[in-house]
Parts: C-alpha cells; structure tokens; sequence
C-alpha cells in the first residue's frame, strides 16, 4: 500500500488500516524511527487514564480467603 505525505507533512492512514487498529479520530500514535524507516504505533493509554475504569465494589475478606483457599 502506498500513501502520499500531505500538506505540512501530514499523511492519512486508510480507512481499512485505521478499522483493522481499531483506531479513531484523536487517537495518539507514537512514532519511531528504525533502521528500515518509520514504524507507527497506537499510543497505550496512561495508568492517569484507566484510573477508576475497572469500577470495582467492595470484597469481604471471606470471599479473598476463599479465592485463596483458606477457609
């Protein structure tokens, strides 16, 4: 596949790329620079940005101790 650099040097990554990613508009990519050219990463999210999404409730220490096998 080919694409061309763009005004201001920008490029734009076809449709099926960016679905195949699962990447959409404000996603942040990081870019390195390797032996054989420029190699296009998705940005992992920050553990500041996956604070509190697990959204989970309180455990009772008999549910631990049970999940540990001690009774």
């Amino acid at each position: 596949m080919e694409i061309k650099i763009g005004n201001k040097g920008r490029i734009t990554l076809p449709l099926k790329i960016r679905a195949s990613l699962g990447l959409k508009e404000g996603d942040s990519l990081v870019v390195e620079v390797t032996s054989k050219g420029v190699l296009l990463k998705p940005k992992a999210p920050s553990s500041k940005e996956l604070w509190g999404i697990a959204k989970l409730g309180k455990v009772k220490i008999e549910e631990i101790e049970e999940a540990l096998g001690r009774e």
